[in-house]
């Protein structure tokens, strides 16, 4: 446990095995998928829920989030089919955001696994279902020499690496999100969505925050102090703010520190639920961790760029550990965010060398 967490209190010490639930509130259940990479997890909400369909009430769930396409995830999920759904059908597929551990298995999801045992639908924020309806259908032929030439644009040079990042190409994303549903139901910042059964329904509200992800969805429940954040709040790690060759100009580090101050509006005794790690309660708190932790990291740049540095170089500065390509690629694409963070705000200055992109101090 890193010291930042003995600020926070996590109501349950132990996480559901994969293919198992637990319920942290009536009606709410938690689950768990693993993933393939570093961060090996992902936490998925299932919710007691029902909808009326053609003048009768049909009684289901509604399930926050999907995990990677993986046989593993399937498996995990036919055992939840069979063991804890009690017969009732999936009502509607959330997803926060459109990155492959969120929207990967929705497709699959929304038709009822593989024996198709129902049709539900996808709601999205209409910006997150349009990535991943444009990633998902890989036709970008030159996605892997765009990202392998922005790489190196910032400064990563080692032949094998940049040769892995065009192996890669656009075939990573449709690996792990093979489909998305052909149509959605739009949600957007401010929407209420009503789940839970007559007499016991929540009323969720949609809070919409950027950086992590262009339109990324949080749900609060105010009178169960309730919030899914998904991944803008999590209580472990810092949340990834990258940028990537879609985007090479933007700057979203800003953007996500303003997102989090939407967060403070809600009590501080919210009960959070984030895609990774356990529930936990300190919002508040954890708000302002991640303000001082991106601080100070600026701080850290800012003082590693009193000679120039390419993203890569920076790398090193901020994250002190042996990374692999997939990692790697997230730690530029955060160590740019940096960089472009201090260079919109004036205080660093970018040229470019030989087609390489440095940032130094600025003269003033």
């Amino acid at each position: 446990m890193n010291p930042h967490e003995h600020e926070l209190a996590y109501p349950w010490a132990e996480a559901p095995a994969p293919g198992t639930i637990v319920t942290l509130r009536p009606g709410v259940h938690w689950l768990r998928m693993r993933l393939p990479f570093a961060l090996d997890h992902i936490n998925l909400w299932l919710l007691d829920d029902e909808i009326e369909v053609d003048g009768s009430v049909r009684r289901g769930w509604t399930v926050i989030d999907c995990g990677i396409t993986s046989d593993e995830t399937k498996a995990a999920w036919e055992k939840l089919f069979d063991t804890a759904f009690e017969g009732r059908p999936l009502l509607r597929v959330i997803a926060t955001h459109f990155h492959p551990d969120h929207l990967g298995l929705a497709h699959w999801l929304a038709r009822g696994g593989e024996r198709e045992r129902w049709r539900a639908p996808l709601w999205m924020s209409a910006t997150e279902y349009a990535f991943g309806r444009f990633l998902s259908a890989g036709t970008n032929e030159t996605a892997g020499e765009d990202a392998a030439a922005h790489f190196r644009r910032h400064g990563l040079s080692d032949p094998e690496s940049l040769a892995k990042v065009r192996a890669r190409g656009g075939g990573y994303y449709p690996k792990l999100v093979p489909s998305v549903p052909r149509s959605f139901h739009r949600i957007a910042d401010g929407d209420e969505i009503a789940i839970g059964r007559a007499g016991s329904r929540r009323v969720f509200r949609v809070i919409v925050g950027h950086g992590h992800a262009p339109e990324h969805v949080s749900l609060y429940c105010a009178e169960d102090k309730l919030l899914v954040s998904g991944d803008m709040v999590l209580p472990r790690i810092s949340t990834n703010v990258s940028v990537f060759d879609l985007e090479p100009e933007a700057n979203p580090l800003p953007r996500y520190l303003r997102s989090l101050d939407h967060y403070l509006m809600l009590p501080a005794d919210t009960l959070v639920l984030p895609s990774h790690g356990k529930p936990f309660v300190g919002l508040h708190r954890r708000v302002a961790q991640q303000h001082a932790h991106h601080q100070a990291r600026l701080a850290e740049v800012y003082d590693a760029c009193a000679t120039p540095k390419t993203a890569a170089d920076i790398v090193p500065v901020l994250f002190n550990r042996e990374l692999d390509l997939h990692q790697t690629t997230f730690a530029l694409g955060e160590s740019l965010a940096h960089l472009h963070a201090l260079w919109y705000e004036g205080r660093l200055v970018r040229t470019s060398d030989g087609g390489v992109w440095r940032f130094a101090q600025g003269l003033s």
